[in-house]
Order: C-alpha cells, then sequence, then structure tokens
C-alpha cells in the first residue's frame, strides 16, 4: 500500500491515494498525472493541513505538508533532478533561483543515491519541522534539506505561475 491509511480518496493511473495520511494528519488535496509527450510519468498527490482551492495559499500555509510522486515508469535520477530543478527556475527569478540551487544540489545528490527514480517506486517530499524531506517507499533518504522557502519553491514546481503542467495543477487544487 502507498500510504498508511485507510480512506481511500482517489485514484490516478491504478495508484491509490488515501483520504488521510500521517504524520500530520494531512489531507489529500488533490492528485493528478504527470504526463510527458505521450507517456504517463508518475501520479501525484498534494497533502496539505487543510484543504484549499488556492495556489497561494498551498504553497504559503505554514506547518506539515506532503507532494506524493508515483512513479509510472522508470526515470534516471539525473532527468528526474533536472526536471525539478526547471520547474524551479521557470517559476522564480533568476537571482531567486541562484540562491536555491544549493539546496537543488542537495536535492540532485540524494536521488543521485537512488540512482533511478523506478516504476513503482513511492517518492515522498515533506515539509518538516526541520526541512524537506524525501522518502523513498517510505523510508528516509539523506538529511532533511534546510528552509521552508526550499519547499515552498518546490511547490510552484506544480502550482507556480508557470507549473510544470496546468491540468495538473487544476487537479491537485482540488479541480
Amino acid at each position: 500500500m502507498l500510504f498508511s491509511s485507510s480512506l481511500l480518496a482517489a485514484e490516478v493511473a491504478g495508484v491509490k491515494l488515501d483520504e488521510r495520511i500521517q504524520p500530520g494528519n494531512l489531507q489529500l488535496n488533490g492528485a493528478g498525472l504527470r504526463k510527458r509527450l505521450f507517456f504517463q510519468v508518475y501520479a501525484i498527490g498534494l497533502y496539505l493541513p487543510k484543504k484549499t482551492g488556492s495556489a497561494e495559499e498551498a504553497i504559503a500555509s505554514p506547518g506539515p505538508k506532503r507532494v506524493a510522486i508515483h512513479m509510472l515508469r522508470n526515470v534516471g535520477a539525473a532527468e528526474f533532478s533536472e526536471a525539478l530543478a526547471e520547474g524551479i527556475r521557470a517559476n522564480h527569478e533568476e537571482a531567486e533561483a541562484k540562491a536555491l540551487e544549493p539546496r537543488v544540489q542537495e536535492l540532485a545528490a540524494i536521488m543521485a543515491e537512488v540512482k533511478e527514480a523506478k516504476k513503482g517506486m513511492a517518492i515522498s517530499l515533506d515539509a518538516t519541522p526541520t526541512g524537506t524531506q524525501v522518502l523513498i517507499d517510505g523510508k528516509p533518504a539523506g538529511r532533511p534539506i534546510a528552509g521552508e522557502d526550499f519547499y515552498r519553491a518546490l511547490l510552484r514546481i506544480w502550482l507556480g505561475p508557470r507549473p510544470v503542467q496546468d491540468d495538473v495543477k487544476k487537479a491537485l487544487l482540488g479541480g
């Protein structure tokens, strides 16, 4: 099972997403399907303390959050990390993106240790009091990456003014 809760809330491309998850008693805000060309790349769910249809509110709200990614195909660690970095650059001014770069590299290093985001793998990006914690199949990978601003930058990949995919943004906001 992908998450530890008993209430099924959504199913995306065969991936079941629960209504509530622990820790943090987070609820599913929305879920979508990331595609590239005609390939299904991953199912994604956004978990927040309370539901919102506002990207700004989802990004700015304090406290725990989770972006749950379930891989639907194999993607190399470098390609996965570069896609995240591109999403950050697309949604930030150049100076902001440069300031985030060392932490983007920390995330890339964590993914490099994994080597490949494999089909069926669950990758979670959790906002915790100590920073952004990457979980691979439910287990912590690497140390938390410092700064709430970094987690907000990650959320902008999917929820920012230039999201990686418009229909994913809409889906994550409950649309």
